[in-house]
């Protein structure tokens, strides 16, 4: 069975309110898991969750970046691993197989590398192709405002919704969300977020 396992820690996590980030990384692994015996915050300020549909492991990603950059002066640093699933247990961090490892080994490089998003595939070729993507891609993701990556979220949530829609979920206008998705660069992401898909099948037997 191939999976996708994100695992991550929260950069500067010291300096907000333990509670605000807390609450906003629960929420969003709430949201992309309702159980929760698929993720897990440990270690004070580390989370994995795994993401049974590969094709959607970029976009958890991006959910989950877009919760954490709610908050001013936070971040978050991911990696992705997919591969195969020897053993369910209990709680994710308990499991274990391709994906887990791979997850697990790239996280510790990430910090060492100033990197806040990578990914690990048994296929090299995919790997350096996408972590080359992700690179060009960090240079606006990671310099999202606050306003930035609320859009993200909302965009996210409610992928159908048109700006007008959006504007009104947050009480603004149509023009403001559609700077605000210029300058998170949403729809290329969301380019971005397709092809990855397109990689990621190759991968499945």
């Amino acid at each position: 069975m191939i999976t996708s396992v994100i695992t991550g820690d929260i950069i500067k996590s010291r300096d907000a309110e333990n509670s605000e980030w807390i609450s906003s990384l629960k929420d969003a692994l709430k949201t992309l898991s309702t159980d929760d015996s698929y993720w897990e915050i440990y270690r004070g300020d580390s989370f994995q969750i795994e993401i049974k549909d590969i094709h959607k492991s970029f976009e958890a990603a991006l959910y989950i970046k877009a919760n954490i950059k709610m908050i001013k002066g936070l971040d978050v640093r991911m990696a992705i691993g997919i591969g195969d699933k020897s053993f369910k247990g209990k709680k994710v961090t308990e499991s274990n197989g391709e994906a887990f490892r791979f997850s697990g080994e790239t996280i510790e490089s990430l910090k060492k590398e100033k990197l806040n998003l990578k990914i690990k595939t048994k296929n090299e070729t995919i790997n350096n192709e996408l972590n080359l993507y992700f690179k060009l891609a960090l240079l606006s993701i990671d310099n999202w405002t606050t306003n930035s990556a609320e859009i993200v979220k909302l965009s996210l949530e409610h992928p159908n919704k048109f700006q007008k829609d959006l504007a009104k979920l947050i009480g603004t206008n149509q023009d403001a969300i559609s700077k605000r998705i210029k300058r998170a660069s949403l729809d290329e992401i969301l380019e971005l977020n397709e092809m990855y898909k397109q990689k990621i099948e190759t991968l499945l037997p």
